[in-house]
């Protein structure tokens, strides 16, 4: 697997959001459905004419309910509601008249924003994320108001995390770390430490990604010591869903610094690091959860196996994808389906070289043809890079195998991502 790219995921939650009058406290998808049944009902006797701040902060508020139905759900349409929802607040929360409740607005509005990005094609929606974060900071400022400044430099490191994802080059991830710096000069963990903590594990996330696609370990060693940081908030007995979500990203950094540095002793940590945290991760409560840490377990005994020139850790890191593609499915969640799936093509492509004939090698290109056909859609240029260079690699090998005899059967193998 020398060539061959791996993804992993990061699985921290990243933002927040602020509401007139809401605690931000988990509540039940059913709570939910009543409470936007309840506003809009307000709303009919809170008209905009007769009303109009009180009709704004319902507004607001029925957006806050909708975007948290759409991310429970997975339903598109409830975040194309709150979008609408929170833009209508946004008619009268003007910025000269209500300036604190127009960036709150803003802030919520990136939320939402944020969410549709990760799920559908293009960066589109990411980039208005970036656009209506920077809008609230134009009022949210940190010597107004430090904590909801740094709530949003927060959010905003994550819209442009999710941006630099899908582009290629660094700079919005480096804008990305730099946000979430930003964020933690009022973020202490002494003033507030569950968000320090969330801050750092979400700053951990962009150093990662910057770590992939740099050559060398320093951003990496950045990385786990944030995640260390964060650890020390998010314990087991008391966080044991943030304890679990820290220590999977941790494994993450650990593995890719074991690829990096040829550490048996990292990518070991790594694996046991997964495990632990799969122990918090039910299967049938936390199916996507579960199914990335699968993923990401996978890679670390991938590149073990690697290091051991045995096929047994490779059997099991094929098992660990295997597993996860049965939950985190091309409907559910088509790019980490498609991740996943580039991921498996590794570790079948390595068993592959070491087999005879080509049979096992076809079966990869088909592999990473559905990938690189999600990858396309979502013009997530990065990774179809990375693709299409894994299943050139296992042409190449076909064709080498072949010789010269069949150029129009390995033609047919490319296909049209």
């Amino acid at each position: 697997m020398d060539n061959t790219a791996l993804a992993r995921f990061p699985t921290t939650r990243a933002d927040e959001t602020l509401s007139a009058g809401d605690s931000g406290r988990k509540i039940t998808t059913a709570r939910l459905t009543e409470a936007v049944a309840a506003l809009r009902d307000m709303q009919r006797r809170y008209s905009r004419d007769r009303a109009p701040l009180e009709w704004a902060m319902l507004q607001n508020n029925l957006g806050n309910a909708l975007r948290r139905l759409g991310e429970r759900e997975g339903s598109m349409s409830y975040l194309e509601e709150a979008i609408v929802a929170y833009r209508g607040a946004l008619e009268v929360y003007t910025r000269s008249r209500s300036p604190l409740e127009w960036a709150m607005t803003q802030n919520n509005l990136g939320a939402a924003l944020r969410t549709c990005g990760e799920r559908e094609a293009g960066t589109a929606r990411l980039r208005e994320a970036v656009a209506a974060y920077r809008e609230a900071l134009t009022e949210y400022r940190a010597e107004r108001v430090p904590l909801d400044w740094a709530m949003t430099q927060h959010n905003l490191g994550a819209a442009l995390r999710s941006l630099g994802e899908r582009e290629t080059g660094t700079q919005r991830l480096e804008e990305a770390v730099g946000a979430y710096r930003q964020a933690l000069r009022e973020r202490t963990r002494q003033r507030a430490p569950h968000d320090w903590a969330m801050t750092q594990g979400n700053l951990g996330n962009a150093l990662a990604v910057l770590g992939e696609r740099e050559n060398g370990p320093s951003h990496l060693r950045e990385a786990v010591l944030a995640y260390r940081e964060a650890l020390k908030e998010y314990r087991r007995d008391r966080s044991p869903l943030d304890w679990a979500r820290t220590l999977s990203n941790l494994g993450n950094a650990l593995s890719r610094l074991g690829e990096r540095e040829s550490e048996t002793s990292w990518l070991r940590e790594a694996i046991a690091t997964y495990r632990e945290a799969l122990k918090e991760y039910p299967r049938d409560q936390l199916p996507l959860d579960w199914a990335m840490t699968q993923n990401n377990l996978g890679n670390a005994l991938a590149w073990l196996g690697e290091r051991d020139n045995g096929i047994g850790r490779m059997e099991e890191a094929i098992h660990c994808y295997r597993e996860a593609l049965a939950e985190c499915t091309r409907e559910r969640a088509p790019m980490q389906w498609a991740l996943t799936q580039n991921n498996l093509g590794g570790a079948l492509l390595r068993l592959g070289e070491n087999e005879e004939g080509t049979t096992q090698l076809e079966a990869v290109v088909a592999i990473y043809n559905d990938a690189l056909a999600v990858f396309a859609g979502a013009s997530a240029i990065y990774y179809v890079e990375v693709c299409w260079e894994n299943r050139d690699r296992a042409i190449a090998l076909i064709a080498e195998r072949r010789g010269a005899r069949a150029p129009t059967q390995i033609a047919s193998l490319v296909g049209d991502p």
